[in-house]
């Protein structure tokens, strides 16, 4: 757990260097496509308030000079699976970046999904010596949090203080200078499979880039998706991907709870492609092109030809109906969104004051399932596009760029994590058994 801090508190460190130079890649690693966006870093005087830029999250402080996507290959479920495919698809996006951007870029900021995201809830006490609240009362109110047993396998991907209280006043997100006898700190802590995240840090290195900090694609989905009053008011970002479809609650701004179901469009193609015996390019163009999950009266009647490449004319000049096209795809579509409600319901969002769910990612653009998802979920649902940001061409700018967008806020204004304040050594978590429970509700 210590190494973990000093990795992370190195991260911090190439970030800040790599700002001041004015220069960062954005490198979105998922199933179905890799993304690479170069930032240029600028004072925030530079841009005026008429140039359409919202105060979320710092994007007065950068513009996007270069952006390039690739057919992802090498990664199945949102985790690394062929490590020479995944590097040569990382070089083919970030060396057309940086093209388009004409200047190299030596430091990178990746987001990480699928990985098998685990949520904890902690808390921790401590007296305030002197009255006031100091930097050294905060990474000593962090060192009490309790750790839980997460297991050898998984690493901390982040930690974030969610919450303060000052002897009776709750809610403060931030305590130093304030005056107080006694603090408390709420503590959400993400861990992942470990494997996964060696991995993508191995596949960065042998592209000789340099590490400069690490995501949850759920998390930075949220930040591009949510706008400011559902981060404060409550509310959950579903982040549907090719391989893996991310799940993350946001609640005063901060991010208390992640998960992934390891299911996504790719899962939706496969089942076409089975289904009407098409290869599967065939069958994520009739998808992309004539796919749905609610059927109308009309549906019977939309033909739509198959075009297949076996070589058997009459096989490969077939028509199908668009009703069963929508046949093939809903079951699995109604899958992943049962996946989904049974991971809110057991984070207690029900509890939350307000629940609106935002559906964004690749997968979330199929005809439709926004209405089927309110139906399956029982809540408002409203489809999501990530937040304008300054010089991100069109193209980038859909739902399937959620998590690339929120990596460039996250690398412009990052949230206070644990290893931003210095931890006493003498007092540094050691890992208990004990468990936060039903935290979102207590807390809450």
């Amino acid at each position: 757990m210590r190494q973990l801090y000093e990795t992370q508190r190195a991260m911090r460190a190439i970030r800040q260097a790599a700002l001041q130079r004015g220069v960062i890649a954005i490198l979105d690693i998922g199933t179905a496509k890799i993304a690479c966006l170069v930032l240029r870093f600028d004072g925030p005087d530079r841009f005026r308030e008429s140039d359409g830029i919202g105060p979320m999250a710092g994007q007065s402080s950068f513009r996007v000079i270069g952006a390039a996507t690739t057919r992802s290959r090498g990664v199945r479920f949102g985790e690394i699976d062929a490590m020479q495919e995944t590097e040569r698809a990382i070089r083919t996006a970030v060396q057309a970046a940086q093209k388009m951007a004409n200047l190299r870029v030596d430091h990178v900021i990746v987001s990480l999904s699928g990985a098998r995201p685990r949520s904890y809830g902690l808390d921790g006490e401590v007296e305030i010596d002197g009255g006031t609240v100091g930097e050294g009362d905060i990474g000593r109110v962090l060192a009490a949090c309790d750790m839980p047993d997460y297991g050898e396998d998984r690493e901390v991907l982040h930690a974030h203080p969610v919450n303060f209280a000052l002897d009776h006043r709750s809610g403060l997100s931030d305590p130093r200078g304030q005056m107080g006898n006694r603090l408390t700190t709420d503590l959400h802590l993400l861990t992942v499979d470990a494997g996964a995240l060696q991995n993508i840090l191995y596949a960065v290195k042998r592209c000789d880039l340099e590490l400069a900090g690490i995501a949850s694609s759920a998390y930075v989905s949220g930040l591009a998706s949510l706008v400011e009053d559902e981060q404060e008011l409550g509310a959950a970002c579903i982040d549907m991907g090719g391989g893996s479809t991310s799940i993350s609650i946001f609640m005063k701004k901060h991010m208390i709870y992640a998960d992934a179901v390891r299911m996504g469009g790719d899962h939706v193609t496969s089942d076409i492609s089975m289904g009407l015996q098409v290869p599967l390019a065939t069958a994520e163009r009739i998808k992309t092109f004539y796919g749905g999950v609610v059927a109308t009266g009309m549906d019977d009647r939309e033909m739509i030809e198959t075009q297949g490449e076996t070589g058997d004319w009459e096989h490969d000049r077939r028509t199908v109906s668009r009703a069963e096209l929508i046949g093939i795809m809903r079951p699995r579509v109604e899958e992943i969104l049962e996946e989904v409600k049974a991971r809110l319901d057991a984070a207690g969002f029900e509890h939350l004051p307000s629940q609106q769910i935002v559906l964004t990612g690749g997968g979330s653009q199929i005809p439709g399932l926004d209405g089927l998802a309110s139906r399956i979920l029982g809540r408002q649902v409203r489809l999501g596009r990530p937040l304008r940001v300054q010089g991100l061409p069109q193209a980038a700018s859909g739902p399937g760029f959620s998590a690339a967008v929120g990596l460039s806020l996250f690398a412009a204004n990052p949230q206070d994590e644990w290893w931003d304040f210095e931890i006493p050594a003498s007092s540094y978590p050691a890992r208990s058994l004990r468990r936060a429970v039903k935290w979102l509700r207590d807390n809450w």
